[in-house]
């Protein structure tokens, strides 16, 4: 079965990870998936240590199922073959600050005039507009400046080991933002400029918190909130061996589960979910308890309690997870070079046009004489462009 993007071509000029993941997604449901690369250089995570086979491990695991085509974008006859690819392409995906890609006469103006169809999606920091829009950033700037470091951790701002803004705020968007505007596309006929602020992005990941200051007008703050290490009923517990268990018993029937199989039912009172004072104390029990065994053990005290107590795995532990390779979400691979190594799963899981692991990431400029030979270049002419330093 194909996937439900065979037939697109995108061609993705982004870097590192935010383009990268977004273009990932679109390969994994059969998108033909160009990624244009400096020739000599490439994507810069390419390069990032720790190294599979020859290439970064980061570049193994967000360019999966893609082409690579190396391309100098300032050179005039570059700028040629990108506006040739343009034609009859359907997506084009960069990360440049914004006004980068319009001084290289590359911008959507430009290319909508040679494929009305153009769906041309820019993911940056700011967005394409507003007195910040040229400002460099970085994940960490991104979720400070929407507010969401505020109130993470538990006493204080807290760096999250995931990249919220870069993935949450920019990757997840700007492939939704794709796949609208090629759905409008079926309506309109025309194609149209999505712009993706990582900031912006991010900013909605606030929506519960935004509700609640809507409501009460106490301004988010690290353990202030059920959710966010104030409830003793939602959180997280060192074990004897020093490891972690997640406890998620929000709803009374899991909350009095809880407590039934841990041998406490004195502690399933109403002021369980009332916030206040006595929260404090309840998590100082739940501490002493938690470490009164190791985190094996507790996963075997849980088992079959639907109660919403589960461990805080490694990712190491989570390759090996039954309900992860239930789910297929890690996948053994043999790549002819690196040999044998474990990929990300997809995700979404579509039942009629699945996506799917169809090749390995690409050395740089794999696909290029290839893609260049669909084009009408010969031999002659594509060694040519490679001692010019065109590819």
């Amino acid at each position: 079965m194909q996937g439900a993007l065979c037939g697109f071509t995108v061609l993705d000029l982004s870097r590192l990870l935010p383009g990268p993941f977004c273009s990932m997604l679109l390969a994994d449901l059969g998108a033909d998936v160009i990624k244009i690369e400096e020739p000599g250089r490439g994507d810069y995570i390419r390069w990032w240590p720790p190294r599979v086979g020859g290439g970064s491990g980061y570049h193994v695991v967000l360019n999966r199922n893609k082409r690579s085509l190396t391309l100098n974008l300032k050179a005039p006859e570059g700028k040629d073959i990108f506006r040739s690819l343009a034609k009859n392409a359907d997506v084009v995906l960069e990360s440049f600050r914004p006004g980068v890609m319009d001084k290289m006469g590359l911008g959507y103006e430009r290319l909508a005039a040679v494929n009305p169809g153009i769906v041309f999606c820019a993911i940056s920091g700011y967005g394409a507009y507003g007195p910040m829009a040229l400002k460099a950033g970085h994940d960490v700037n991104y979720l400070a400046r929407s507010g969401v470091l505020s109130y993470s951790g538990r006493r204080a701002p807290t760096m999250t080991g995931v990249q919220i803004a870069d993935l949450g705020g920019g990757g997840l968007p700007a492939a939704f933002g794709i796949l609208a505007a090629l759905l409008a596309r079926t309506r309109t006929g025309k194609g149209q400029f999505v712009d993706v602020s990582m900031t912006d992005g991010s900013l909605l990941w606030n929506c519960l918190r935004w509700g609640k200051l809507l409501g009460d007008r106490a301004v988010p703050a690290p353990a202030d909130d059920m959710l966010n290490h104030g409830f003793a009923c939602y959180n997280l517990y060192s074990t004897r061996d020093k490891r972690y268990m997640s406890l998620g018993a929000l709803e009374p029937q899991f909350w009095k589960a809880f407590c039934e199989r841990v041998g406490h039912p004195e502690w399933d009172t109403p002021q369980y979910f009332e916030p206040g004072s006595h929260q404090v104390e309840l998590k100082h029990r739940l501490e002493a308890l938690f470490a009164s065994r190791t985190r094996a053990e507790w996963v075997e005290v849980f088992k079959d309690a639907d109660c919403c107590c589960e461990p805080v795995l490694d990712l190491a532990e989570v390759m090996d997870d039954p309900q992860v390779r239930a789910r297929e979400m890690v996948v053994d691979l043999i790549h002819d070079s690196w040999g044998a190594y474990r990929q990300l799963g997809i995700c979404p899981r579509l039942s009629s046009t699945p996506g799917g692991i169809r090749s390995h990431a690409p050395e740089l400029g794999e696909h290029t004489d290839r893609i260049l030979c669909g084009l009408g270049y010969d031999s002659t002419e594509i060694e040519r462009l490679r001692r010019q330093g065109v590819v």
